[in-house]
């Protein structure tokens, strides 16, 4: 069960910048809001250049995609970055209709819970579980449900 008593170690990096960038507070509010365990996370946003690179170089898929999360320890304390391209996930917020901070929200919410293990294309049941844990997260900070 999440606890904002739970240390959370945090950087942000802003590789790229818009108006609609989220700033420090709001990051650390929606890593929190997933935060299972201590964790020191560094979130990045960049650009697509960047994010293409890093798709292709770890994932061996060539094009920029939303968010990525590197996991480097899982226990006692989650290591990990995320990173997230920010022309991506504005083309991604505008195309759904949704307001861009809702859908970075939900994008470091899936980040963090990648983290700590939640995975989402293991199967329809580990995807079932982590879809619901975002919802519950999402709605406790007020946003609406992101996969309607």
């Amino acid at each position: 069960m999440p606890s904002k008593r739970l240390e959370l170690n945090l950087s942000v990096q802003h590789a790229s910048r818009h108006a609609a960038s989220p700033l420090r507070p709001q990051v650390q509010r929606w890593l929190r809001a997933a935060q299972e365990s201590p964790a020191t996370v560094s979130v990045r946003f960049v650009a697509e250049d960047e994010g293409r690179a890093l798709n292709r170089d770890y994932r061996k898929k060539d094009y920029a995609t939303n968010v990525l999360s590197f996991i480097y320890e899982s226990a006692p304390i989650v290591v990990g970055d995320l990173v997230l391209c920010l022309p991506v996930v504005l083309r991604e917020a505008e195309r759904q209709g949704k307001a861009p901070e809702a859908h970075f929200a939900h994008l470091i919410v899936h980040g963090m819970l990648h983290l700590q293990g939640y995975e989402h294309e293991t199967g329809a049941a580990d995807a079932a579980r982590m879809e619901a844990r975002e919802r519950e997260i999402l709605a406790a900070l007020g946003y609406p449900d992101p996969y309607n």
